[in-house]
């Protein structure tokens, strides 16, 4: 998910102060956030920062509400006020079963905790008296299709919406099938750099296949460069150095497995790709 906020800081250390988010990627008036468990991964970019459209340049997240379900939800609010978390809603229960409380950021950003209250057990049939007979079961109806053992996988349509487009410095980025958006094996998504634009040297765990649908990009992997334009496929093969650079504005369409993450060098550790989470 992207913000837009005034002071990236001060989002940035509520975010890890009272919810645990580590850094994994900042520059200049942007960072990206992530977490080691479902939680959705968060981008907050500057106000005005150019990397924007200009018509999007000056607007904030006011009004949004991110929401989290939790396990435990009492004792979470309790965690939270007792280490001086701005609670501005406390604990409540809706009347369908709907338990939450709120956080603001220093930006204004609303932060939900959810929990829904447990569903009652359906009450059991009371057994036959002692001298009653129990019903007799009718022989049942052989059908002429078979039955089906297992639920078939549902297809999914992604519709691409504002909170699926992550911007960084270097490029925009439109995720489309990811775990979170119902596949389970690929991540897809469109990667759009303007003129002049370079992404940062970097290793990605996974095969990449990326097919340019406009202009053209020069891609630099394991030191060696070839130019794509728009109707070219490039398979990126799995931990090598790579670099790509938009010489023209360019648009690609990018697939890999959904577990991928990356690395960069002279840093310690992965980080995973908020896009095709």
């Amino acid at each position: 998910m992207s913000l837009t906020v005034a002071d990236v800081a001060a989002s940035r250390e509520f975010f890890h102060t009272h919810l645990g988010y580590q850094v994994a990627m900042a520059a200049d008036g942007f960072a990206s956030l992530t977490r080691g468990d479902a939680a959705a991964d968060i981008v907050l970019l500057q106000c005005g920062n150019e990397v924007l459209p200009p018509e999007q340049r000056d607007q904030q997240a006011a009004g949004l509400i991110f929401a989290l379900t939790v396990t435990g939800i009492e004792a979470e609010e309790r965690r939270l006020r007792e280490a001086g978390a701005p609670i501005t809603m406390p604990l409540r229960e809706e009347p369908w079963g709907e338990r939450l409380f709120q956080l603001t950021d220093p930006n204004g950003v609303v932060v939900q905790f959810v929990e829904w209250a447990a569903q009652e057990e359906p009450a059991q049939a009371d057994e036959p008296a002692q001298n009653e007979a129990p019903a007799q079961l009718e022989e049942p109806v052989q059908s002429e299709e078979p039955v089906q053992s297992e639920e078939q996988p549902a297809m999914h349509v992604i519709t691409p919406t504002a909170e699926n487009v992550t911007e960084s410095p270097n490029a925009r980025m439109t995720g489309l099938a990811a775990p979170s958006r119902g596949s389970e094996q690929l991540s897809t998504w469109t990667v759009a750099m303007e003129a002049g634009q370079t992404g940062p040297e970097h290793v990605i765990n996974r095969e990449q296949v990326w097919t340019v649908t406009a202009g053209a990009l020069d891609v630099t992997c394991d030191g060696r460069t070839e130019k794509i334009s728009a109707g070219q496929t490039l398979v990126l093969p799995p931990d090598v150095l790579r670099q790509v650079h938009a010489p023209e504005a360019a648009e690609a369409h990018v697939a890999m497995r959904a577990d991928g993450v990356a690395s960069v060098p002279g840093t310690e550790g992965t980080r995973v790709l908020p896009w095709a989470q």
